[in-house]
């Protein structure tokens, strides 16, 4: 009896038996991934990607070669902002709100926090990508 639960102790010490996601093709950065993309292999690695659903959807940030693992730090947001795209730029404070005309200097999805440039002025902001495309400045402190 004893030695029974012994083994039950360390049997539920053992880590269970996962599965990994890979590339079943090589994916190139800017890539949005669908169901074709990713191949569920036997084992585990740490720090990658285990359910399909946690990665459909997603974009590739570098390129993934065939039969590599898909890490969740590889993948973002797809971008709904592209490099030199015009958009309206909105600082809020309290009851204040200020909207000019920019140019995104980079690329991002919703939450990424991107620079660009105020047409008016020339100046170059930093600010963060929202839902509808524009990108909302944030006071500096």
């Amino acid at each position: 009896m004893r030695s029974l639960a012994i083994l039950l102790v360390l049997g539920a010490s053992l880590p269970a038996s996962a599965d990994t996601l890979v590339a079943a093709r090589t994916l190139r950065a800017q890539t949005v991934l669908g169901p074709d993309d990713v191949v569920v292999a036997d084992g585990t690695l740490p720090g990658t990607a285990a359910d399909p659903s946690e990665v459909i959807g997603l974009e590739t940030r570098v390129a993934i070669y065939q039969g590599r693992p898909i890490r969740p730090a590889d993948l973002g947001a797809p971008a709904i902002v592209d490099r030199n795209q015009a958009v309206v730029l909105i600082y809020a404070a309290g009851a204040l709100t200020i909207t000019a005309d920019g140019r995104a200097l980079g690329r991002g999805g919703v939450g990424d926090r991107i620079k660009a440039m105020n047409i008016g002025s020339r100046t170059t902001v930093s600010g963060v990508v929202a839902g509808d495309g524009t990108i909302l400045i944030q006071r500096e402190r």
